[in-house]
């Protein structure tokens, strides 16, 4: 695969219809490089605040770069075409920060059977969705369904690594040591492992000098009621203080931020090759 050059550090870049990206392909190529076994993947991102040391567009930046990556690795072998990311999603939750920009779950709905009722008109039967924001996660899970029954795709939902609050491990699965374990859990937004990718993938958007620690300690107490507990709830990042950080980034830092973005892109491919083999009823 012809590589480029990437302004993104640790991030392979590309450039040209090598490097699978449907916006960059002519439509007198398209039908010579999209087919039925095609799996079209839309990052989707969030402009947002996230804490006085994080960029609006760090889940945007994590979630296209985790999608280059994987282009880069194993597009040709699983045949993936990425298109444009997402940037602007539901993130309500932050609307008390200025500079964050969302959508309404309404419109978002509206914009993904948008998308989806284009990606339909090709030959292309399945789409990806790459989330980087896990305010996302539920109004894509019901976009996905939505999708199935309307255009008929085969649609799925990927995370980078997934959410604390959803389940997931502040660390994406990896052990970390004290340095993800002292958010107990609790560390969903702008908190050591969001922040040590960052670290990693655009050190020049880090202030580290401004990084705060903001644990929600002690929601770790319930048995039910916590991120990733069995009893959810609605919440806004300003119930939580006025920093908007929900964890602990202060110990974050680029090495470990490596290997978790490492991690990340590893467990996509092998998810994406598994949809690639996957069929609703037995072959």
């Amino acid at each position: 695969m012809a590589t480029g050059s990437s302004s993104n550090a640790g991030v392979p870049g590309s450039t040209g219809p090598a490097g699978r990206r449907l916006g960059e392909l002519r439509a007198s190529d398209f039908a010579d490089h999209v087919g039925p076994e095609s799996i079209l993947i839309l990052p989707v991102g969030a402009v947002e605040q996230h804490g006085p040391h994080l960029p609006f567009n760090t889940d945007l930046v994590i979630a296209d770069a985790c999608a280059r990556s994987v282009m880069a690795a194993a597009g040709d072998e699983l045949d993936l075409w990425l298109l444009e990311p997402l940037a602007y999603s539901k993130s309500n939750e932050h609307v008390a920060t200025p500079g964050t920009v969302w959508l309404g779950p309404q419109t978002m709905l509206a914009v993904l059977d948008d998308i989806g009722r284009s990606v339909a008109t090709t030959s292309a039967r399945k789409l990806a969705f790459l989330n980087g924001h896990g305010g996302n996660s539920s109004l894509l899970n019901v976009a996905c369904r939505e999708l199935r029954l309307n255009h008929g795709l085969e649609t799925f939902l990927l995370h980078p690594s997934l959410p604390p609050d959803q389940g997931g491990t502040a660390d994406g699965g990896m052990d970390e040591g004290d340095l993800a374990r002292g958010e107990m859990g609790m560390g969903i937004h702008a908190g050591f492992a969001e922040t040590s990718i960052m670290l990693h993938l655009r050190p020049d958007l880090v202030a580290m000098d401004r990084a705060e620690a903001n644990v929600p300690a002690h929601l770790a107490a319930n048995d039910h009621v916590r991120f990733g507990g069995a009893v959810t709830f609605g919440w806004l990042a300003s119930d939580f203080g006025p920093s908007g950080v929900i964890g602990d980034p202060t110990r974050a830092n680029a090495e470990t931020g490596a290997r978790l973005f490492k991690n990340s892109v590893e467990h996509l491919i092998d998810a994406l090759a598994e949809i690639a083999r996957f069929r609703y009823s037995q072959p």
